[in-house]
């Protein structure tokens, strides 16, 4: 059974975690760990006794961004009407997926050898986009026959685009299309 951290190393942990998605989305999974353990002002004996190898700090990384994500659902929906969460949660999802790509390269080796990591992940994040969905059908703000998995789906293809293109703008205008899309007929 873990044991909750002290304060003080969960907040190094968390530290460490948010620099090293900062540093993958900047630089890629290849980055320097030595330069990712000075940013989060830890020593690199830190970061090696909490994550052995680059791989795993990379899929704690992943986890971490993960869980984030679709944790902020609930959140948004709390201080935002509901269209307006589920637009801020979508441009949440493309800063996700830009950290992810920046760990493109090691990702696809972590999501293999660990079972299920990328259902439950997908499944998580499907979860989310239901509850925003949810929000905005109950409110009729949204159109409720549309599927959460193929609005996720619509939002990775936007992402790929724009990030592609490296054009953050385009992704906000897509998701504008896509909100306009989801919007019930009388809410348009």
């Amino acid at each position: 059974m873990n044991r909750p951290l002290r304060a003080d190393a969960q907040a190094n942990l968390d530290r460490l975690l948010e620099v090293a998605a900062a540093a993958f989305a900047r630089e890629g999974a290849d980055t320097s760990l030595k330069a990712i353990a000075a940013e989060a002002q830890v020593g690199i004996g830190t970061l090696y006794r909490r994550f052995p190898t680059r791989e795993d700090l990379v899929e704690a990384v992943y986890r971490n961004e993960n869980a984030r994500l679709s944790a902020a659902a609930p959140d948004l929906l709390a201080t935002l009407p509901p269209r307006e969460a589920l637009q801020a949660w979508m441009q949440h999802f493309v800063d996700y997926m830009l950290t992810k790509r920046g760990m493109s390269d090691a990702l696809p080796t972590i999501l293999t050898a660990r079972d299920g990591l990328r259902a439950s992940s997908r499944q998580s994040l499907e979860d989310a986009v239901r509850t925003l969905m949810n929000a905005g059908g109950d409110a009729g703000l949204l159109r409720t026959d549309i599927h959460p998995y193929d609005v996720l789906m619509s939002l990775g293809g936007i992402t790929l685009i724009a990030g592609h293109e490296h054009q953050r703008d385009l992704a906000s205008r897509l998701i504008e299309l896509l909100l306009d899309g989801l919007a019930r007929d009388t809410a348009r």
